[in-house]
């Protein structure tokens, strides 16, 4: 009991403290994630050399092209805002004259009267949109009031982030003896099989979350293709590589295929197009790509997971809702193995005996 007593308040003091220090250890959290996915393809890259490829250097190949990759995906979004800037420009003052002609009708019938201005508001937004991209940024700036802490989360991810990957990958299996050799050899055998049932089931998570999504992918570039807009492979590709992040991605780029849709179709055509292809796609996720290649691999639960994305994001922000699902994976392989040792321990087995043995009358 006192064993359990001290292992208790370790765990109950490391939960404290990264609970506190949550914002500052993001960045470190995101590129040990990202040093545990790249690490084999590390460790592939030196074994197919033969070995006259030197660790360093596969370390920085690697972490280069996971980079690029990400800026990759981040770079999708620029065809998009050119192309639909000018757009913007030239539809919202059309837009506005079509509320007001239609709101104020409305809501005379209803009898409500109401004085919208949407001239004034109309010729500040298209001057606004008309600007300078100097003459908003610096207010824009101004406005979020960029404090220290808002300052210091850009600076991590920016360049915290590759700078710890780099030291993590470089010593990643330095790193894993080192932690191995602080569990006491008597508990070796136990940490060693969680440890690898835990690899397994991330690595099935990150097999299945990349095929579902590449389906993705493929499936909104085609669908958007097939109904005339223009951007459909940017904002499909976007969105289909975007679902890693849950709900966040398949909403921005929902958003993104609405809005290029008003913009070059009728706006019964947008909707209708948005609906299909994206009413389609979620139910294809939900119920065919996710639960084959996801979900079954995992085990979790729809519920644990909206759970689990809720937790980690109330706890880390962004950065939670994108470790929610391997984290969660990783908590379940330990409460399975809590539940099989409670099953097999005395507490369970002969609780039921001795009530039998005291009997309703002895009660």
């Amino acid at each position: 009991m006192s064993r359990l007593a001290a292992w208790s308040g370790v765990a109950l003091l490391a939960v404290l403290i990264f609970w506190l220090l949550a914002p500052v250890l993001a960045p470190f959290v995101v590129a040990a994630v990202l040093a545990y996915v790249l690490n084999p393809l590390v460790l592939k890259l030196v074994r197919v050399s033969g070995g006259r490829l030197p660790h360093l250097l596969a370390v920085v190949l690697v972490e280069g092209l996971a980079l690029l990759a990400l800026l990759g995906i981040v770079l999708l979004l620029v065809p998009i805002l050119v192309r639909e800037w000018p757009l913007l420009q030239q539809q919202i003052p059309l837009l506005f004259d079509k509320l007001d002609a239609s709101l104020t009708p409305w809501l005379a019938q209803m009898g409500i009267s109401v004085s919208l201005d949407l001239s004034e508001l109309k010729s500040q937004l298209v001057a606004y949109l008309s600007a300078n991209r100097e003459d908003w940024w610096a207010p824009l700036m101004s406005s979020l009031k960029l404090g220290g802490s808002a300052a210091l989360a850009l600076a991590g991810f920016v360049v915290l982030v590759p700078v710890a990957l780099f030291y993590l990958l470089k010593d990643w299996s330095r790193l894993m003896h080192a932690t191995a050799d602080l569990v006491p050899p008597a508990w070796r055998s136990v940490f060693d099989g969680f440890m690898g049932e835990c690899d397994t089931v991330l690595g099935e998570y990150l097999r299945g979350q990349l095929l579902v999504m590449l389906c993705l992918a493929v499936y909104y570039a085609l669908g958007l293709w097939l109904f005339g807009l223009e951007l459909a492979l940017p904002i499909g590709i976007f969105t289909g590589l975007a679902v890693f992040v849950p709900y966040l991605g398949f909403g921005v780029g929902l958003l993104l295929a609405l809005l290029a849709g008003l913009l070059q179709l009728a706006p019964g055509q947008a909707v209708l197009m948005v609906a299909v292809v994206y009413g389609l796609g979620q139910l294809i996720e939900s119920f065919v790509l996710t639960p084959r290649l996801v979900g079954e691999r995992i085990g979790l639960h729809p519920l644990a997971v909206i759970l689990s994305l809720m937790a980690f994001g109330q706890l880390m922000g962004f950065v939670g809702v994108l470790i929610a699902l391997p984290a969660s994976a990783v908590l379940l392989v330990g409460l399975r193995r809590l539940r099989c040792q409670y099953l097999h321990s005395d507490l369970y087995r002969n609780s039921g005996a001795a009530d039998d043995e005291q009997g309703p009358g002895k009660a």
